[in-house]
């Protein structure tokens, strides 16, 4: 499990397991009732914002390097030390640590320039040594090899004082996307027993840190730009509904990913934002595809037609969240939308599953775990959904643990998540290339192989664009994944707050913009 993952155990913890079913709503009455987002207004130094964060505080991690599985620690370290690169909007990476990049013409050799006037919140300036550093020390971590894909330890060099070099194994015109997520930068030479008080070069230095609670202050020489708030306290809450509960009175200003069922209680409230940030999270259902039931491509034809995923999207997700057509990367520009979205045909579904010779006498078991509010809720209304085609499905609710060693990457039929948003050939890279480390449905096509190699060796966009497409037709017609909708993220916030991020996934941390009315 890398961080990826982990922090998904509370990016989306936000509806209530009991009644999220039965909490119907359309997605037409869920719109923003503030203006957290508002750009009209001239922002404004000052203040102190009080963000509420999800996190345990057994989990608590100081090491930017290390797997943060709280959100509380991920957003602290996101607002004190700089990645290389950030989510953008168009595009969707954007610069923050290095300023610009460049590709040789194999796109194997990536050459990263720092920003002109980075330093560090002791006043050192950055260094294309104090990257190398970090990246090699991230590179080392367990889970570095995803986090890096490609890129081996001797690979990352400096070119003079202000230029990172790096080298990947094959052409790869993704790379700069790969650096947005935990590319943190500390000063050369950090040893891991002064790793959590490293300075660093973000937007907001580090003021005190007490059990997963923070205070940070107003880093007045950030060269990303002018940073509005004076200082940010960070607050961690075990529960989205504790944390809603404290923004409800208003003993916080901001509650992260608050979540739907939260949302809907506030919405009465005047005083309070609800800001939704479309397209933040996957939850799938994957089908094993290497054997078992499911490996007959016809059966999970039949299964993702007789989905209901308007009535998914509307009682799992209280309509904060948008249909899917079971492509991964839904924010991605190069996302297909010509292909036909999948609606429910259940005489077809039937029709496959005969010609399959699909045992309908059996009852299939769909694994899921409550890490996150609403996936096993999801799987409840799938079984109910897939009786009406003729396939029983019996829902087995797992511990956590036990369905991370056990049913993840190995289930015939298990519920997954996946909180951040990114590109096809992200979502390509980590779950479906043959070789992948995290192929969570056993999938191998070679086909889909031959188009991922050359879509991320090529730097022609009409023929990527091409390339890209593709891949989601046949991820479309045969992968192993059933997803049925997108969650928003619902960030709940006080009316003095402006400027909250909007953007999906790993964009939410970006707090330097907001600022307060008064």
């Amino acid at each position: 499990m890398d961080l990826t993952r982990r922090q998904l155990l509370w990016a989306g913890a936000a509806l209530t397991a009991a009644t999220v079913l039965t909490a119907c709503g359309s997605g037409g009455d869920a719109e923003p009732n503030g203006s957290a987002d508002d750009t009209s207004a001239k922002p404004r130094k000052g203040g102190t914002l009080r963000v509420g964060a999800l996190g345990r505080a057994s989990a608590v991690t100081r090491d930017p390097h290390g797997t943060q599985s709280n959100e509380s620690d991920y957003l602290i370290l996101s607002l004190v030390h700089d990645a290389l690169t950030v989510p953008g909007a168009k595009p969707n990476t954007a610069p923050r640590l290095a300023a610009s990049w460049e590709p040789s013409a194999d796109l194997k050799t990536w050459k990263f320039k720092l920003a002109k006037g980075a330093k560090f919140h002791d006043g050192s300036p950055v260094t294309a040594k104090d990257v190398v550093f970090s990246l090699k020390r991230l590179r080392a971590t367990p889970a570095g090899a995803s986090r890096l894909p490609g890129i081996q330890a001797k690979n990352i060099t400096a070119q003079g004082t202000d230029t990172v070099v790096l080298v990947s194994d094959y052409a790869n015109a993704e790379l700069p996307l790969l650096t947005r997520l935990t590319t943190f930068v500390v000063p050369d030479g950090t040893s891991d027993e002064d790793i959590a008080k490293a300075p660093g070069t973000g937007p907001f230095k580090l003021d005190w840190f007490r059990g997963g609670n923070a205070r940070l202050v107003r880093n007045d020489s950030w060269h990303g730009g002018t940073v509005y708030l004076d200082a940010i306290e960070v607050k961690i809450f075990e529960s989205p509904q504790a944390m809603a509960n404290a923004l409800l009175a208003g003993q916080i200003d901001l509650a992260s990913n608050a979540g739907a069922i939260a949302a809907r209680t506030a919405k009465t409230r005047k005083d309070i934002q609800t800001v939704r940030r479309p397209n933040d999270m996957a939850m799938p259902i994957v089908m094993r595809t290497a054997d078992g039931p499911f490996a007959d491509t016809k059966v999970r034809e039949a299964l993702r037609l007789a989905v209901d995923r308007e009535a998914m999207v509307k009682q799992v997700l209280s309509g904060y969240g948008t249909v899917a057509n079971d492509i991964l990367g839904t924010g991605d520009p190069a996302y297909a939308k010509s292909i036909t979205q999948r609606t429910r045909d259940l005489a077809k579904a039937r029709q496959l599953l005969k010609e399959a010779g699909f045992d309908t006498s059996r009852t299939y078991e769909l694994m899921t775990t409550e890490d996150i509010s609403g996936l096993a809720e999801s799987a409840t209304l799938f079984a109910t959904q897939v009786r009406e085609a003729g396939v029983k499905v019996k829902v087995v609710k797992q511990e956590s643990a036990v369905f991370w060693d056990k049913t993840w990457l190995k289930g015939d039929l298990y519920t997954s998540y996946w909180g951040t948003n990114d590109s096809v050939v992200f979502f390509a890279s980590k779950t479906m290339v043959s070789d992948s480390g995290q192929n969570e449905a056993g999938w191998q096509d070679t086909a889909f192989d031959t188009a991922y190699e050359k879509a991320i060796g090529t730097s022609d966009d009409a023929r990527r664009t091409q390339l890209l497409r593709e891949m989601q037709q046949i991820e479309y017609d045969s992968s192993g994944y059933l997803l049925w909708g997108m969650a928003d993220g619902v960030d709940l916030a006080a009316a003095k707050v402006r400027g909250l991020p909007t953007l999906p996934g790993y964009g939410r941390v970006q707090l330097e913009t907001a600022w307060l009315t008064s």
